[in-house]
């Protein structure tokens, strides 16, 4: 495989996980989030399977087109159906359990492919995405659709039945499912009857409250765009996934194995597994912290924390300080996962209602694609351009140091311009 090809193999990817984000929202809003993970199950195996047997350079884009497309809605859906059957209180807490089982998958996949690395072995390597699939695709026969989606879609009573068997029959789980059916159809129209005999009685018309039963109980991709409510929010979840790729941190691991390098005497492959371990590790540290500090103080400490190291990793390479540069690597990582790593991906079902979360996740992840992909396509350009010019390595990092700050600005005004409908820290 020459590198046009490996070029395409790889960016196909993205490409397929761009247009699994889209429409895995909607989908998922009129089809159910347990149906939407399903068929991310399907796609994984297909992907896997045929990327396994591949025996040219098309028949393996396809299997990594089919696997991106798998990705891509499910980063979209998982983390609205973690919020969703969790208890409020612990949704951040929870919502740490996306990001955790990324980095999992990371750290199985560098090593299994450390091991499966020489001559035909990759193949395993590749299939043993598909056995994960199956055992996701199995355990998702026993696990309930989402309450809130249930009770959205005027089933109030399946919704109650379902959540108390998730909460447990000792919680009573009655204040937590209070408000559910107040929107829906059935109750818009028994409220209208209800102001109807109350028109009647004192000869007024009734107020046009025109077919409800014919609305959408859900908001599509570009009707929450075009919604004066969840327009604002739509804008600044798109930023904070921006800013999420936009700090750095794709290129600091692609940089980080010839960083470590040259001071610890493993192999590349073993120094990607170390820093996917310390990113691992410290995601699950932090998860408590967005329930006990609050969404907003995780970004902006993982912003400030970031911009930093980026500002101490360019000046250790400018001026040749190797293990300093190692540390900022590593720091670099860590302050990723204390927020913007998970915090992202758990904020658009706090902030919109059921009728637009699943199109509103689907902005925000389409977003964290096409960031990844700017990123990885113009990081190697503006590098070389950079250390061409100025001579030496290490200067775009000062460039990503300047993003964290602009960063920081952005999300302290998104914070400060939206009303955060329960979530902690606002």
């Amino acid at each position: 495989m020459d590198e046009a090809a490996f070029a395409t193999v790889s960016s196909i990817f993205t490409v397929g996980g761009l247009i699994g984000a889209l429409a895995a929202g909607p989908f998922s809003s009129r089809r159910g989030r347990l149906l939407a993970m399903r068929v991310t199950a399907l796609l994984f195996i297909a992907g896997s399977v045929i990327e396994s047997v591949a025996s040219s350079v098309f028949v393996m884009a396809l299997g990594r087109f089919l696997s991106g497309i798998g990705a891509g809605a499910a980063t979209v859906i998982v983390p609205l159906y973690i919020s969703e059957v969790c208890p409020p209180d612990r949704r951040g807490f929870f919502g740490f359990m996306t990001q955790i089982s990324i980095n999992v998958g990371i750290l199985i996949t560098q090593t299994s492919g450390f091991f499966l690395s020489h001559g035909s072995a990759w193949r395993w390597n590749l299939g043993i995405g598909a056995f994960i699939a199956a055992a996701q695709a199995l355990g998702l026969l026993i696990v309930p659709e989402s309450p809130a989606w249930l009770a959205a879609h005027d089933d109030v009573a399946g919704a109650n039945k379902t959540l108390q068997r998730i909460r447990g029959h000792a919680v009573d789980a009655s204040e937590e499912s209070e408000g559910w059916g107040r929107d829906t159809p059935d109750a818009a129209e028994e409220e209208r009857g209800l102001l109807a005999q109350e028109a009647d009685a004192d000869d007024v018309p009734p107020p046009n409250a025109t077919t409800a039963k014919n609305e959408p109980v859900h908001l599509g991709f570009l009707q929450v765009v075009r919604d004066p409510n969840t327009r604002p929010v739509i804008i600044a979840l798109v930023g904070i996934m921006f800013v999420q790729q936009l700090c750095g941190i794709n290129s600091v691991v692609m940089y980080s194995v010839s960083l470590l390098a040259d001071l610890l005497p493993i192999s590349s492959a073993l120094l990607s597994i170390l820093v996917s371990l310390v990113n691992l590790v410290t995601t699950v540290a932090c998860s408590p912290l967005p329930d006990r500090l609050g969404r907003k103080a995780c970004l902006i400490m993982s912003i400030v924390g970031q911009g930093s190291s980026a500002l101490v990793l360019a000046l250790s390479i400018v001026f040749g300080f190797k293990v300093v540069s190692a540390f900022a690597v590593l720091f670099f990582v860590a302050f990723f996962a204390v927020g913007l790593g998970p915090v992202p991906f758990i904020l658009a079902s706090e902030l919109v209602g059921q009728e637009a979360v699943g199109a509103t996740q689907s902005w925000c992840l389409g977003a964290n694609y096409v960031a990844t992909f700017l990123v990885a396509q113009f990081f190697p350009i503006v590098n070389k351009a950079l250390n061409s010019w100025l001579g030496g390595h290490g200067w775009v990092y000062f460039i990503f140091a300047g993003i964290a700050a602009l960063s920081f600005v952005f999300v302290t005004w998104s914070f400060r311009s939206l009303r955060f409908h329960g979530a902690t820290g606002n």
